[in-house]
């Protein structure tokens, strides 16, 4: 069998090949996450990297089919997965019978084709609605425009659903039990996974998070209504995690970054850092500088990334590092 696959899909069909003791080849986008590659691998499928998105990916993979006669599986244009993605739709209503609205996170539109048609045809009452990336919105402009639309995706963290085209078969689905799509962006989206490994300890991928980014960004109105999020993938790099952590405590405050010139003398950087350690913050790095030519002779440059309780907790260590005579620039925040 032969799939072509942005990871999530990939790491299904690979698993399914394993436990029927079959072959699979999966065609992935050259730039795809590594973990899901890894992952893809470790179930014992052949991983191809080809092109540099979906679209690319699958008419290499429609080429091998071609030259193999592999059976070919579509990550999302096929009724059969779409009927398996319809068994989440019961879960829902299994474990939430009163569920006023469920939020899905939309590429293909395979997901939510198969959640919107099983709860429509049991709850026709419940709304359900689509997320996409707005680097990646051509489900929501083909709704818009009445007919199926390709759109270049640009580079997104929520990679899972960077999708340029929508499915023949799942455009239809959306199209007629699928009440409204938005978009999110990409801060919104950090900001999700960031507060769902904070608070939930959840990891989360890009494309699983997106759900969650448009409801605590009110681009969904969930007040007083029982909401079902789908979190459809975990698959992310520690690297990408990393950077979201670290742009997000910027973000917050939690991390302030302070930038002086000071006199190029003996204690002077310990009574910077005397100050801050009474203010209870914890200097993450500290860069002493006085040979670059920017710098006047006789003095030298500090630089400080110091973590802190937040943005007043910041806010205070600054004003005091400028009662004490310190020249402090600082950077604006994101």
């Amino acid at each position: 069998m032969i799939t072509a696959s942005l990871g999530n899909h990939a790491q299904g069909v690979a698993y399914a090949a394993k436990i029927m003791g079959v072959k699979a080849t999966i065609v992935m986008p050259e730039f795809s996450p590594i973990i899901k590659v890894l992952a893809t691998r470790h179930y014992g499928a052949k991983v191809l990297l080809y092109g540099r998105g979906y679209e690319e990916a699958y008419n290499r993979a429609t080429e091998i089919q071609k030259e193999k006669g592999y059976t070919f599986i579509h990550a999302f244009d096929d009724p059969q997965i779409i009927a398996g993605h319809g068994t989440i739709g019961l879960e829902i209503l299994e474990s939430l019978p009163d569920v006023h609205q469920v939020v899905v996170p939309v590429g293909g539109g395979g997901l939510i084709s198969g959640i919107a048609f099983t709860i429509k045809q049991l709850n026709p009452e419940v709304k359900i609605i689509g997320v996409e990336s707005e680097k990646s919105p051509s489900m929501k402009v083909s709704l818009e425009r009445g007919k199926m639309c390709s759109i270049p995706p640009e580079t997104t963290i929520a990679d899972g659903i960077a999708v340029k085209t929508p499915g023949k078969i799942t455009f239809q689905f959306v199209k007629k039990y699928v009440d409204s799509i938005v978009t999110v962006t990409e801060e919104e989206i950090a900001g999700a996974i960031l507060l769902l490994l904070e608070r939930a300890k959840l990891i989360a991928e890009g494309a699983g998070a997106a759900g969650l980014a448009a409801c605590i960004n009110q681009k969904i109105n969930c007040s007083g209504k029982k909401t079902a999020i789908i979190l459809s993938g975990g698959n992310i790099d520690t690297n990408l995690i990393s950077r979201i952590i670290e742009r997000g405590l910027v973000k917050e405050g939690r991390y302030l970054s302070i930038r002086t010139i000071v006199k190029d003398e003996p204690g002077e950087l310990k009574n910077m850092l005397s100050l801050i350690s009474k203010l209870k913050a914890n200097v993450v790095t500290v860069n002493h500088d006085r040979i670059r030519l920017d710098i006047p002779v006789g003095y030298a440059r500090i630089e400080l990334l110091v973590e802190t309780w937040g943005k007043e907790h910041s806010d205070k260590i600054i004003s005091s590092l400028k009662k004490a005579g310190f020249d402090v620039q600082t950077p604006p925040r994101l």
